[in-house]
């Protein structure tokens, strides 16, 4: 059975002539490696296994380490056992560049996958791009990744970023007046992928009379939250929307917590769906009835789910999977679906044809696409209920007999 092979990102001095190379291979056999039609199928990925991003990244590696198992298990890809070949790009967009063309031009990869976030996946795809290979990524929702006329490049979630708290918004909007938040924040990580999900929030909030009462964006290296939860704890919202990833959701939560401030209603987005991960770091006590987007939960009842379920929880000591390790297997189920559907990985320009043309079943349920790549589904909410994540909304997926009604954090002093 093969494994997950880990190669670190290159280091500040080659970086150069690593982006030179890549260029220059640009007009190079875009198939990849190749080798004969026993040879092993290599997938070459970037995650970001450390710095900023580095949980969500690990998550993911967990999620392609499990595809890769899975397929092997039963047959393979095309009948070739598959090897996901993955660097470490340490969150960083430069470090990704280089690795992508390195996996392409030295590597000599057969297929893609994504990495994690739009800011790593917005270089990232444009390598892509340039090389004619498919691009499937398991997380980049900015409504920019799909406004460049990329051919190749596919997002295996079932909404971009600025759909992904539609629900939740609409939710709230429609409450009776006298539940109705009157007031809102919008704290949000300067990302490409938080900032259209909470902008996408806002308007909802706003056309419904929430008024706006805090919007200010953050640095992605900030770490310390006290002066931003003081004025956010000044203009007394009843709803915080926070726009975040992992480290700076976990920071602004504690900084509220310790700050005495428990609004009514907080939503946030990726953090909450990093499961043992996120409740670990904020107190279990303080998780019931945060809400999120979300795309996966380990009770959905999609195809082959309860089977990645088993997989990862035997693969990783009995731990439920997060997010973004059912993500990421997503994107390897795409990926698998492109080459099965056309029956070769040696014309990536009719995979990613094949894609457009066609519905993907995978564990977070039935995608297709538009022409562009973007995904055109409904993207899920979820909340946490006790010590797990439950769907609920909306109602028809819902894995939770209720939705509990605000934030009621039980460490909050």
């Amino acid at each position: 059975m093969s494994h997950v092979s880990l190669r670190h990102g290159w280091t500040a001095a080659a970086l150069a002539g690593v982006l030179a190379l890549g260029l220059a291979a640009c007009g190079d056999d875009s198939s990849g490696g190749g080798g004969g039609s026993d040879a092993t199928i290599r997938i070459g990925s970037s995650l970001p296994l450390t710095g900023e991003f580095s949980q969500p990244g690990q998550a993911a590696q967990q999620g392609y380490q499990v595809w890769q198992e899975m397929v092997n298990d039963n047959g393979g890809l095309l009948g070739r056992d598959v090897d996901v070949v993955v660097k470490d790009d340490a969150s960083n967009q430069n470090t990704i560049v280089s690795d992508y063309n390195a996996l392409i031009s030295q590597d000599k990869v057969d297929l893609l996958l994504g990495t994690f976030s739009s800011l790593l996946n917005l270089p990232a795809s444009a390598v892509a791009e340039k090389n004619q290979m498919l691009y499937v990524e398991p997380a980049g929702g900015s409504p920019e990744m799909f406004s460049r006329g990329f051919k190749y490049l596919f997002f295996a979630q079932q909404a971009t970023a600025d759909k992904q708290g539609k629900l939740f918004a609409e939710y709230l909007a429609g409450l009776p007046e006298d539940e109705r938040p009157k007031t809102a924040a919008y704290p949000t990580i300067d990302d490409p992928f938080a900032a259209p999900n909470v902008d996408g929030v806002r308007q909802i909030l706003e056309a419904a009379g929430i008024q706006t009462v805090y919007q200010e964006t953050y640095a992605t290296d900030t770490k310390n939250f006290d002066s931003i939860v003081t004025a956010i704890k000044a203009a007394d919202p009843d709803v915080v929307v926070h726009g975040a990833v992992f480290e700076d959701g976990v920071g602004l939560v504690r900084a509220m917590l310790k700050a005495g401030f428990t609004p009514d209603w907080l939503y946030q987005t990726t953090a909450p769906s990093l499961g043992k991960q996120y409740a670990d770091a904020i107190g279990p006590e303080n998780t019931e009835g945060i809400m999120f987007g979300i795309s996966h939960a380990p009770t959905a009842d999609t195809p082959g789910n309860a089977d990645f379920v088993a997989k990862y929880k035997e693969m990783f000591d009995g731990q439920e999977p997060p997010e973004d390790a059912a993500d990421a297997y997503a994107a390897g189920q795409v990926l698998q679906a492109a080459a099965e559907g056309v029956g070769s990985i040696d014309d990536q320009a009719a995979m990613a044809d094949w894609l457009r043309e066609n519905t993907v079943s995978t564990i977070l349920g039935d995608l297709t696409w538009n022409d562009d790549g973007s995904p055109n589904g409904d993207f899920l909410i979820g909340q946490w209920q006790g010590d797990s994540v439950q769907f609920v909304l909306p109602q028809e997926f819902a894995t939770s007999d209720e939705l509990i009604q605000g934030w009621k954090p039980g460490g909050a002093s």
